[in-house]
């Protein structure tokens, strides 16, 4: 049986990347999905495309999760379309790794706006649309949160706030029998961050147990699992999917 028959499972930042993986893992096993994006309306639709091509569901909402406004409309339009949600998982986000002394304030307010920000708009918006029986959080965290990884500092920071945003509210929350956990990705293969063939790749092979750089559907298969009844007494929790690279 599917992990996630029927579920409504909300994706953001879900164009490209991890995101887009976890989005059609999601559907391969039952769920309906919302697919949102920011500015890629040309690979958000594409991944609903693929996903109804191989006989799921889903449907791609434009929203920026740094505005309050835009996700409104984004829970908005998931209510008209499916009546409620399941799970929401808190995927967008943005990096840029820079020694300290060229930091900038806007650099900052940019990767805090989208990685913490964004996070806690997304949860504050779809607690209005779980339903009785309660439902699943999951934050897109990052293993720098946990690992002291140089030049990193505003990126690590703000991971460690969605940690925290996770465990204050897997406490808050738990009564609304909602529960909320982190994935702390390690260094992972996506369009946006090309390991393989970088001077990284052999640096960071050798400083994982497993000897290998992380795909976007090592994420994806816990996101599947944190989603579904199985994971019904697990919150709070930060998981690292990293090969051990933490």
């Amino acid at each position: 049986m599917n992990k996630v028959q029927n579920k409504v499972i909300v994706v953001t930042g879900a164009s490209k990347g991890i995101g887009a993986e976890i989005a059609k893992a999601m559907a391969n096993d039952g769920a309906k999905v919302v697919v949102n994006y920011s500015s890629d309306k040309k690979n958000g639709e594409a991944i609903v495309e693929n996903i109804v091509k191989n006989g799921g569901t889903a449907v791609a909402i434009q929203a920026d999760v740094t505005k309050a406004s835009d996700v409104k409309r984004l829970f908005e339009e998931v209510g008209k379309k499916f009546g409620q949600i399941d799970t929401l998982i808190n995927n967008a986000g943005v990096y840029k790794f820079e020694p300290v002394e060229i930091i900038t304030e806007e650099e900052f307010h940019r990767q805090f706006n989208s990685n913490v920000l964004g996070t806690i708009l997304s949860i504050q918006e779809a607690l209005g649309y779980f339903n009785q029986n309660g439902g699943s959080i999951i934050n897109i965290s990052s293993v720098a949160s946990v690992k002291a990884t140089p030049m990193s500092l505003i990126y690590s920071a703000s991971k460690s706030a969605v940690d925290a945003i996770t465990r204050t509210l897997s406490k808050e929350l738990g009564t609304r029998n909602i529960r909320v956990n982190s994935i702390l990705p390690g260094p992972t293969q996506t369009e946006g961050n090309q390991i393989i063939g970088s001077q990284m790749e052999d640096f960071i092979v050798g400083q994982t147990p497993l000897g290998r750089i992380g795909q976007p559907k090592d994420i994806s298969n816990l996101a599947v699992f944190l989603a579904s009844d199985d994971a019904s007494w697990i919150t709070g929790q930060k998981i690292c999917v990293s090969g051990g690279f933490d």
